[in-house]
This record gives structure tokens, C-alpha cells and sequence, in this order.
């Protein structure tokens, strides 16, 4: 990957100097999982950064027995750095929702490259501060109806990480499951709504059964806001 397709793809770099994404690019393993693939134990954190080139990966918690979805990530983003820089164990692992291309960074060399160039380091910060809020902001929501909950994660998806198909937005067609856990409702609730909008011919099934098409992506959108 060329150092200027690492700063389009990725937010956390664009305002990184050249020479740092030349810098990170050299010491980057490229890595390729299939779907349902362990992607990174719950051992093995603290070890790399991990930037996702292409697919959409989960973030679960083991809760003794039992696996709850924590996060739903994409093309474009990154994680493990939490890990890299409070050094603390992790009762998390990641695992693959679709094939998955990424590229893992050392954690030391990542280390060194922030304190070298204050702009990744300080746009590292303004990542942190708009995954808290989103944590805020998902809090904040806890007591609206599920509708609103539902609608609002399926657009949050698709404005994060969604590429658009004829300019209709398109995501990963998320197992229940975990649709449900990052939304905060119940399983069956999310199931009941979710055929609700497939009759409104808000949402579409790719023939393939691998994407949805948010074709009442402003509906939603209104929905959410309520």
C-alpha cells in the first residue's frame, strides 16, 4: 500500500507527515482472515495496532461461558491501541464477521512513531475523544424505545463504515445477534424490527445474503433523531 492510500483510508492518518506513514508502512504485517476466524485472543492484546484494510470484524467480552458483542468495526478504523497504551489485560477478543484484510503495526514501533510526530499524536487524541462520546452518546440512549435505538445503530453504520451502491447506502448484514447486542435491545425485539423495515422496503437483503441496502437510509435517519 502506497503511504498516500494509507492516509485516505484511514482518518487517524491524515494529518500524519509522509515520512511517518512511509515509517509505519515498512514495519506493518499484512494480515487476511475468513469469516468467523479468531482474529486477536484475549492474550494477545497489547502486542500491535490493528488497522482494518477491507471486512468488518466484532469486539466481544467473555462473559464465562457466554460471548456479548461489545463493537462492530470496519474499513478504516483501528484497534488494539487502548491495550498498547495503558499496558492493562484484556477480557475482549475480535473475531471476524466477514473476510478480513488488516495490517498490524508493532506496538513499540507505534509507540515511538506518536511521540515523534505530534500530529498523528494529537489526531490519535481526537480518535480517543470520539469513541468516548460515542460511548456517551450510546449511554445517553438507554432509555429510548428500540426503534429508535435500532435505527439510529443500523445509520451509524452505514455513515461510519457503509459504501454506497447506486448512492444507496450498504453494510455488512450483521448477524441478529450482534446487531442487537451493539444496539442495547433485546434479540427479539431487533428481529421484529428489522422485518418491520424489510416491509417497508427500508432495508434490502443482497441476493447474496452478505450486505443490506438502507434504501429508507432518511427515514432512518429521521427515526433515530427522535
Amino acid at each position: 500500500m502506497r503511504p498516500d492510500l494509507l492516509s485516505e483510508l484511514f482518518p487517524l492518518f491524515n494529518a500524519a507527515n509522509p515520512e511517518t506513514l512511509t515509517e509505519l508502512l515498512s514495519a506493518s504485517t499484512e494480515l487476511t482472515y475468513p469469516a468467523g476466524r479468531t482474529v486477536l485472543m484475549e492474550d494477545s492484546w497489547g502486542n500491535a495496532i490493528y488497522l482494518i484494510v477491507a471486512g468488518w470484524i466484532k469486539v466481544r467480552h467473555d462473559t464465562g461461558g457466554d460471548y456479548v458483542t461489545l463493537a462492530v468495526l470496519g474499513k478504516g478504523d483501528f484497534f488494539g491501541e487502548m491495550a498498547i497504551l495503558d499496558e492493562s489485560p484484556r477480557s475482549t477478543d475480535v473475531v471476524a464477521l466477514s473476510s478480513v484484510q488488516l495490517l498490524s503495526i508493532p506496538a513499540q514501533h507505534f509507540i515511538d512513531t506518536l511521540f515523534k510526530d505530534h500530529h498523528l499524536h494529537h489526531r490519535m487524541l481526537q480518535m480517543m475523544v470520539r469513541r468516548l462520546r460515542h460511548t456517551n452518546s450510546h449511554f445517553q440512549r438507554r432509555r429510548k424505545p428500540t426503534a429508535i435505538k435500532l435505527a439510529h445503530t443500523l445509520t451509524a453504520l452505514a455513515e461510519t463504515y457503509g459504501e454506497n451502491k447506486d448512492t444507496v447506502p450498504e453494510i455488512f448484514n450483521l448477524p441478529i445477534d450482534d446487531l442487537a447486542a451493539i444496539a442495547d435491545i433485546p434479540k427479539e425485539d431487533a428481529a421484529k424490527i428489522m422485518e418491520k423495515l424489510r416491509e417497508k422496503d427500508w432495508i434490502v437483503t443482497s441476493q447474496n445474503g452478505q450486505t443490506l441496502q438502507l434504501k429508507g437510509f432518511n427515514h432512518l435517519t429521521q427515526l433515530a433523531q427522535k
